[in-house]
């Protein structure tokens, strides 16, 4: 494989996301660089930034490993995203452009359309889109990037149960471009918590094996998210 190297610390990123990497692993700036088809500087970059970012650690003797997760950080990640993502919906409907809405309203088209028919993987890249935009939306740099991590991360450490009712839930994405489009914070921030915590209850940490999250030293009552 050759990528750019500016593209070399997304590439890193998505294979320890999908366990390419997997946790605990080594990762040599030698291999990685024979891996992406670049020199072994970008890689160095590219693992400092990752470092900074929760996916790598640096070990005595052993260099940069992917990071091992535990079940008590993972919980903690929910939480964040909880406080976080309403936040970023009212900022969005005081700071979106028409650009994005155009974006929002056409995912949210196509998502309805794919619910009614059903189609699970369209849904779930379109959902990632949604939410990705509506992010971009907040006007804030500092907001879109903790977002945007947190979305990385939350994937790399669970997996996510398609939504019993994706009619409903694509209803909710509708009113939460509705309440943006109309300039309304407070109804976008409370239907994006509604439709947080619903989404929520969907994760299940990933449990066993060399991509599974790591026990914590207490027990974590992940049912205390969910309401």
């Amino acid at each position: 494989m050759r990528i750019p190297a500016h593209s070399v610390c997304t590439a890193i990123r998505d294979d320890i996301v999908t366990g390419v990497h997997e946790r605990g692993g080594r990762l040599t700036e030698e291999l990685l660089a024979r891996r992406y088809g670049v020199s072994r500087v970008p890689v160095r970059e590219a693992l400092r930034t990752l470092e900074a970012e929760g996916f790598v650690v640096t070990r005595r003797h052993a260099g940069a490993c992917v990071a091992e997760p535990t079940e008590q950080e993972a919980a903690d990640l929910l939480e964040m995203r909880m406080l976080l993502e309403p936040l970023g919906a009212s900022r969005a409907a005081q700071r979106r452009t028409e650009a994005h809405l155009k974006v929002l309203r056409g995912l949210v088209r196509l998502g309805q359309e794919r619910a009614r028919r059903g189609g699970s993987e369209d849904l779930r890249s379109l959902g990632s889109w949604f939410h990705e935009t509506l992010a971009q939306a907040c006007g804030s740099p500092a907001l879109t990037s903790m977002l945007t991590q947190l979305r990385h991360k939350i994937a790399w450490m669970y997996v996510v149960d398609a939504p019993a009712n994706p009619v409903e839930s694509w209803a909710e994405h509708g009113a939460i471009v509705d309440a943006v489009a109309r300039g309304d914070a407070e109804r976008a921030r409370a239907i994006t918590t509604l439709h947080t915590e619903r989404s929520t209850a969907a994760h299940r940490l990933r449990h066993g094996g060399a991509n599974g999250v790591r026990n914590s030293q207490h027990a974590v009552n992940m049912s205390s998210l969910r309401h």
